[in-house]
């Protein structure tokens, strides 16, 4: 199946099916999708103990407001030690940010943790430590097989920190009931 970039935007939502347990209820955001890869934040893992004050303190980052006290996000297994803004577009004119929707951008830059501790901070964004990543046709075979289900982006589904209930709240606005889901995999 020659994807292009059509789920560039979308979101991910871990079917039973999808056999992996690093990916078990994940929902993730796609922020590249191309016939050579694709890769997104998932956004309902946070990091055990770990608060964006506490790393921006770490990182030596200092602001001119305080840093909402939020969790950083396990975005996935790639490059666990980089970390990866996913932000609302008011930050990021530049070549080292990717937009990856309409109001959406990616940046893995130091400068957009600067942004986030001042008043030039985009007005929603998660930091996430490392990402989810498939090779060529990795991610279209899953979807093949059924580990994936697709939805649209939704701003509270992405933002907001209900990290316990983002999974069946992803499946809902699909209409599905996640209690009537089953681990069967295949095609119907």
């Amino acid at each position: 199946m020659a994807s292009g970039s059509y789920l560039k935007g979308k979101i991910l939502i871990a079917s039973p099916a999808i056999g992996d347990p690093r990916f078990d209820r994940a929902v993730i955001f796609v922020c590249d999708h191309s016939d050579e890869h694709a890769m997104g934040i998932t956004l309902n893992k946070p990091v055990r103990d770990l608060r964006l004050p506490t790393l921006f303190k770490q990182l030596g980052i200092e602001g001119s407001i305080r840093v909402p006290d939020r969790p950083v996000l396990d975005g996935g297994p790639v490059d666990r030690d980089r970390g990866f803004v996913l932000h609302t577009r008011e930050f990021g004119a530049d070549e080292a940010t990717l937009p990856v929707g309409d109001d959406l951008a990616l940046t893995a830059t130091k400068e957009i943790l600067a942004a986030m501790a001042s008043e030039e901070a985009p007005r929603r964004a998660v930091l996430a430590l490392g990402y989810a990543g498939w090779g060529a046709g990795q991610l279209d075979d899953e979807l093949q097989a059924n580990a994936w289900l697709v939805a649209e982006p939704d701003e509270a589904l992405i933002f907001d920190d209900a990290f316990e209930d983002k999974w069946a709240l992803a499946l809902r606005t699909l209409g599905v009931d996640p209690k009537r889901l089953s681990a069967v995999s295949g095609h119907a």
